[in-house]
């Protein structure tokens, strides 16, 4: 099953455990259930601390298997195949099962094993999909942690019956108890949260106690992690707030145009990013939103922000680093039927549209790719772009129409998405040209019309343009004195990691020299 090198990487890893590991798995006859009888044989036979055994008569999944200590009947299970952007999920459940420390915060650690209740998770997930692992290893870990947590993490691809009654359009989709959960990433401190009633309470409360910070940076995506980088290396006290460190590159799958790294993942580069950060004194807050920025009322004062949890932190000079987010068509329908055929990752929920007829709209780069991609897995593609022409690199294009299942159609504007009331059936275009509405029969609609700056807590304070960018001038100084900005959110060209990296890394040198400059207030 595994081949030689990569038996030779995880016997290495398998090293690390500290305690024995008991896989034991409910199988039956079909092929599927073999090639993981083949899996969990070669793990076995890596190291002298775990072993394999088979319990078929269970009334729980098949296949799939359990990853536990002997004597035990808890942990975090695999349904189907644990390989593509999921053998990583294996390699961890594994050790961390085996006693390896996670390196999620001690006090995150601390408030899973003290969550009161029976949590059974469930989460599907397709072999493609680069956003599941983190939700997969998140819940992995509680299972592991607290044994009234359980965590079956499904292989949709090979459960489709499932995936056809509860109406699964998009991964990974998550279920507490049966019921809906969550849908797309989630960090293990928003999961956390999300079931923890009183997280957010004490969040905001120990929040609340922090001293005011010489620069605070609000985003942890690359020019936020550049721009904490920079300041710590300045040995200011200082402070990155994000949603989800990594930001939009998390949504990213492959990365062939950050210089001296010829290629690489979106969530590999997260991890770099976040590896490089803690190397650092900075003191980074996670799964926390910013909801409303008040400036200092004089030269030298300090800079406030307020948590969508109610905290407040103080800091005297601020680097807004916020990113943005996928632009909605804002039709009839749409959010309606999000999750429900309507999505934004051609590459996590694309599998889940095999042998259907699917849209996506948009003509430029991140469009045509998404064509291209989906043509090898749905039936049938259609590109509707609202310009009368492509955006797209000649190259991309020339890709797409040499595809015989791909159709596109210019001067098309979405009007509706079109549905039974559960999942998408179709949309309504009108052709620019000619005036004339169109309907298309569809299952999935892919949007990739680009992106909008995430600045809407900054409404009344800093400057901005009408499409919400933050204006700042060729040192990241917006408007407000103290106040700088980098990345995506701002009126900087040409929106590329390594250009909000580069910002970043500007934005934290101007605060800086701001901070020599001037005195606090009294």
């Amino acid at each position: 099953m595994l081949d030689n090198n990569l038996k030779t990487q995880l016997k290495a890893y398998l090293e690390k455990l500290s305690k024995p590991v008991e896989l034991i798995a409910t199988l039956d006859d079909g092929a599927k259930s073999a090639e993981i009888r083949d899996l969990l044989v070669d793990i076995a036979g890596l190291s002298d601390k775990v072993s394999f055994r088979e319990e078929n008569d269970k009334p729980v999944r098949k296949p799939s298997f359990l990853i536990t200590n002997p004597g035990k009947e808890t942990g975090p299970r695999f349904a189907g195949s644990p390989m593509g952007h999921e053998f990583t999920s294996l390699v961890l459940a594994l050790l961390q099962t085996g006693g390896h420390p996670s390196k999620e915060a001690q006090e995150l650690l601390d408030q899973v094993a003290a969550l009161e209740g029976d949590f059974h998770f469930e989460t599907y997930y397709s072999l493609s999909c680069h956003n599941c692992p983190d939700v997969v290893q998140a819940l992995n870990l509680m299972a592991v942690i607290n044994p009234r947590i359980s965590h079956t993490a499904i292989d949709g691809g090979v459960f489709q019956n499932e995936i056809q009654e509860r109406n699964i359009m998009g991964v990974p989709a998550v279920f507490l108890n049966g019921k809906e959960f969550g849908q797309g990433r989630l960090s293990l401190a928003e999961i956390v949260s999300k079931v923890d009633t009183n997280a957010d309470k004490r969040a905001a409360e120990a929040l609340n106690q922090r001293e005011a910070y010489e620069v605070l940076i609000v985003g942890s995506g690359p020019a936020g992690a550049a721009a904490a980088i920079y300041s710590a290396r300045k040995g200011i006290r200082t402070g990155l707030m994000g949603e989800r460190f990594g930001g939009q590159v998390l949504d990213t799958v492959d990365i062939e145009n950050y210089i001296s790294v010829q290629k690489t993942e979106g969530a590999k580069l997260a991890g770099a990013l976040r590896a490089h950060v803690d190397d650092y004194e900075v003191d980074v807050i996670d799964a926390q939103s910013a909801i409303k920025l008040i400036p200092a009322a004089a030269e030298g004062g300090l800079h406030a922000v307020e948590t969508a949890t109610g905290a407040v932190l103080k800091t005297r000079s601020l680097i807004i680093a916020t990113g943005a987010r996928w632009r909605n068509m804002n039709v009839p329908g749409e959010n309606e039927y999000r999750t429900k055929g309507v999505t934004y990752c051609p590459h996590c929920d694309g599998p889940l549209f095999k042998g259907k007829r699917v849209a996506v709209i948009g003509g430029g780069n991140s469009g045509v790719e998404a064509a291209i991609d989906l043509a090898g897995i749905v039936e049938h593609v259609t590109l509707l772009e609202f310009a009368g022409e492509m955006r797209a690199d000649q190259v991309l294009q020339n890709k797409l129409r040499s595809l015989h299942n791909v159709d596109v159609i210019l001067n098309a504007q979405t009007t509706e998405v079109k549905g039974d009331g559960s999942k998408v059936t179709g949309l309504q275009y009108v052709d620019r040209v000619t005036q004339q509405s169109h309907q298309l029969p569809l299952a999935g609609i892919f949007v990739q019309i680009g992106l909008l700056p995430n600045t809407n807590w900054l409404e009344g304070t800093v400057e901005r343009t009408k499409m919400g960018e933050i204006i700042i001038d060729a040192r990241c100084e917006t408007s407000v004195k103290g106040v700088f900005a980098a990345g995506d959110c701002t009126t900087v060209p040409y929106k590329q990691i390594i250009i909000a990296s580069g910002e970043g890394a500007k934005a934290s040198l101007s605060a800086f020299d701001h901070l020599i400059r001037t005195k606090p207030a009294q």
